[in-house]
């Protein structure tokens, strides 16, 4: 039996007078590759920051690997990857290679000294995204896809056990999506690597994942991608709050 590794009890969040987030409950278990799927304004991000720990939740309880959010202390277990078009300049004049080395501070700690082994990590980081002969490219000269297999090996050089990835997608051009969900299958299934990919868009939602997650404001539905293909296509317009198309 999987080990639950995040458990959200009854969790609740709002900013000022506008609630967010309404008694959210669900599980995540070890090797799960799970979608949240929800519309603009559905909770999305505030779910992340929460699990992240950047956020404390207004109600309820969250527990990483078994222990409280609050206290966890490995931190570098959860990799995050953000969207690519808000979190980064790519102009910015640096190496694929000093992309992903930067990823060890999280693992060694900021201002401290990097390991003998780094450029072995590196290497082995760009091997799993298949990036390995463009160590030495400057950042700024790679597509949006190849940059955000970079940043993936970023987060993958400290070693996560959870990778969660806000809308991965986004500048990443439709010839080379399928190509990129293939990559996230690999670390999942290879790698045993926790996944849980944050989106909007149902047409995300293929036969790559395990388990899917309807989030607009609570949680609608929650359970495994065979189950999600059942639910009749008027619920899912009320869940969404727009009419919406799955992918088989």
């Amino acid at each position: 039996m999987s080990k639950t590794i995040i458990e959200m009890k009854n969790v609740s969040f709002q900013y000022e007078y506008t609630q967010v987030l309404n008694n959210i409950s669900f599980k995540v278990n070890e090797g799960d590759f799970l979608a949240i799927l929800g519309p603009n304004g559905s909770g999305k991000s505030t779910l992340l920051k929460i699990l992240l720990g950047l956020l404390k939740p207004l109600a309820g309880e969250i527990k990483l690997f078994g222990q409280p959010n609050d206290t966890f202390r490995h931190r570098e277990w959860i990799g995050y990857v953000s969207q690519k078009s808000n979190a980064f300049n790519s102009g910015f004049p640096a190496t694929v290679e000093e992309v992903v080395k930067s990823g060890l501070a999280k693992k060694v700690g900021l201002f401290k000294r990097m390991p003998n082994d780094a450029a072995k990590q590196v290497q082995d980081a760009l091997k799993a995204v298949g990036m390995e002969s463009f160590r030495g490219k400057n950042i700024g000269e790679l597509s949006g896809g190849q940059q955000q297999r970079v940043f993936i090996a970023r987060a993958l050089i400290a070693k996560p056990k959870v990778l969660v990835l806000d809308e991965p997608t986004v500048g990443i051009d439709h010839e080379n999506v399928q190509s990129f969900y293939d990559m996230l299958v690999s670390l999942n299934k290879e790698q045993n690597i926790t996944i849980i990919l944050v989106t909007h868009d149902v047409d995300t939602v293929s036969n790559r994942i395990s388990h899917v997650a309807c989030l607009n404001q609570t949680i609608h539905f929650h359970g495994y991608k065979q189950e999600f293909d059942e639910i009749s296509q008027e619920q899912l317009d009320k869940w969404q709050g727009h009419a919406v198309r799955k992918i088989h």
